[in-house]
Parts: structure tokens; C-alpha cells; sequence
């Protein structure tokens, strides 16, 4: 039994050190890592773009 409360004890202060003294997280002084593409149907800039060029090369259609 005392085994498994060691076990639990020094995983616990594992985990302490780790959150205090491992790798460090993006702040404001670090730079971000670049933000994955978007996909071309999920970027609204694209689809705007897309029905713009789409709506200029239809005729225009009045009745």
C-alpha cells in the first residue's frame, strides 16, 4: 500500500515540475506558430470573391 501512495505521490509532484518548468506556452513576447490554410470553400473572403466573378460574367437578367 505504501508503494501505491509513493507511486501517486511522486507522479503528483511529476506533474507539478512539469507545469512549472517544462516547455512554455506561446505569450505575448513569443511569436505564434502560423495558422493552419483555411480551405478554399471555407474562407468567406474566397467565396465573396467566387460569386463576384460568377455574378459579373452571367448576363444580367431583367425583365
Amino acid at each position: 500500500m505504501i508503494y501505491v501512495l509513493a507511486a501517486i505521490g511522486a507522479l503528483t509532484i511529476a506533474v507539478l515540475m512539469w507545469k512549472a518548468f517544462g516547455p512554455v506556452s506561446a505569450g505575448p513576447d513569443r511569436p505564434r506558430p502560423r495558422q493552419a490554410p483555411i480551405a478554399p470553400d471555407d474562407d468567406p473572403e474566397f467565396l465573396r470573391r467566387l460569386d463576384e466573378q460568377r455574378r459579373k460574367s452571367r448576363p444580367s437578367e431583367e425583365d
